[in-house]
């Protein structure tokens, strides 16, 4: 007889209780081997992809891409022994119904958590409690209520697209249900969805307002709050009125080392190394906050204690189709510029490809943002949680600048710092700002630190 094991949606980082179904990797009838990729979810830190701890047949797909889960909901039900007679999944009987439910762990794999998850649904308001994942019985008996199940992908068919692509469908009203992708595997492309919207591509429907959020009555677009926008939306509102924040601000020539950038392009031992603006700023960061460790200290209300940090996990706010999102260095004061370098460009790729995981943006200790690579000159950045300053890269623009007595044209860089004063006096703020400032303008006092 068949066995049939149900898949929760794990808690893939602490403390998170909901995500979304961003594609399912496989459909109904699918055979699938231990740890492989079943799904890719996103929580309200990153996208997240979910390998599933069994081998077997899937039965069943729970919800649709799109959807809302909380965790430990099960997505998802597999036949762990399809060799046996073909059977719908065993239901617990009516006074089974009312005993304590069996959970069954399941460990953490690649993608999860440290902690373990159980099969076992939450109850919600008003409805019945869910069963616990079935197993193989000896035989069937009476089905007991259940809440009602999501509705299932139309036909089990789940189109394998991208979320920045599945985003882009959504806005241009085009049913990715209706299209086969052009990539490799059937993957749907964002050309795909262009063609579809422009009518040279065959499209059976479009998105509905409903689904789409465009009321034509009032030509508005309601877009449903979660994922990345909502953590982060909650996260910035909590810095703001927890930790009171001071801006100082500080406009430098970094004519200088613009010039060594080119050296840099140059040398040997930077040959194929991304050098930016923003490599030297993390660099000056990392060795201010040597000669001012408030910068790099923490507020412990709990505790009702500053610690202080002896190392430097460096984040770097980066714009993703998700929004924004901060993963970090971590120790970047112990890498060299040649090894930051690299380290950013690794984490940047990473973050547009909305592969950042939840490690990998927790736990900083100070933060750069640069808006200067959308052209803009400074800003008053909000601290993030759990650290105690932000600096803030404007852009690089060539400005008249008095040296030696004359008018020149020179680059000219803003930098906005933002601090928690709990911790950070306005003496140690500005005398991180001048230190950073000072390293940027001439790359050559680094050797003085």
């Amino acid at each position: 007889m068949p066995t049939f094991k149900q898949f929760p949606l794990a808690d893939t980082a602490e403390g998170l209780t909901e995500a979304d179904i961003l594609s399912w990797h496989v459909k109904p009838g699918d055979t699938v081997t231990v740890n492989q990729i079943v799904v890719e979810i996103e929580t309200a830190k990153a996208a997240v992809e979910l390998p599933i701890p069994w081998a077997g047949v899937v039965t069943e797909l729970h919800v649709e891409p799109g959807q809302t889960v909380e965790v430990g909901t099960p997505i998802l039900t597999i036949d762990v022994d399809p060799g046996g007679a073909a059977a719908p999944a065993p239901t617990a009987s009516p006074a089974a119904a009312s005993a304590p439910a069996e959970e069954e762990e399941m460990k953490p794999l690649v993608g999860y958590g440290s902690k373990a998850v159980v099969t076992q649904r939450r109850a919600r308001k008003g409805a019945a409690p869910a069963p616990a994942a079935a197993v193989a019985a000896p035989a069937p008996v009476a089905p007991a209520p259940v809440a009602p199940a999501a509705p299932a992908p139309r036909g089990g068919y789940v189109p394998l697209a991208k979320p920045p692509v599945r985003k882009l469908a959504k806005e241009l009203g085009v049913d990715l249900h209706a299209l086969t992708g052009t990539a490799d595997g059937g993957v749907i492309t964002r050309d795909d969805v262009h063609k579809a919207a422009n009518g040279s591509a065959p499209v059976a429907a479009t998105v509905s307002t409903v689904d789409s959020g465009y009321d034509p009555a009032t030509r508005e677009r309601r877009v449903p709050i979660k994922g990345v926008r909502k953590m982060t939306a909650a996260a910035m509102v909590q810095s703001a009125y927890t930790a009171p924040h001071v801006t100082e601000f500080l406009t430098i020539d970094v004519t200088p080392m613009m010039e060594f950038r080119e050296k840099l392009k140059k040398s040997r031992e930077f040959a194929g190394v991304k050098v930016t603006p923003l490599t030297f700023a993390a660099k000056a960061v990392c060795l201010a906050a040597k000669r001012t460790p408030d910068i790099n200290a923490v507020w412990d209300e709990a505790a009702q204690e500053i610690v202080y940090k002896d190392y430097v996990h460096l984040g770097i706010a980066a714009a993703t189709p998700r929004g924004l999102i901060v993963p970090k260095v971590r120790d970047a004061d112990s890498l060299s510029l040649k090894e930051l370098a690299s380290a950013l460009t690794a984490l940047t790729e990473v973050a547009r490809q909305g592969k950042t995981s939840p490690a990998d943006m927790a736990n900083g200790t100070i933060t750069i943002t640069n808006v200067g690579v959308f052209g803009v000159d400074t800003g008053t950045p909000i601290i993030n949680p759990g650290e105690s300053a932000i600096l803030c890269l404007g852009a690089i623009k060539d400005q008249p600048w008095v040296v030696d007595g004359e008018i020149k044209v020179r680059k000219v860089l803003q930098l906005s710092l933002s601090f928690d004063h709990r911790v950070v006096d306005g003496q140690q703020g500005s005398e991180f700002l001048a230190d950073v400032g000072a390293l940027l303008a001439d790359p050559a006092m680094a050797m003085t630190y």
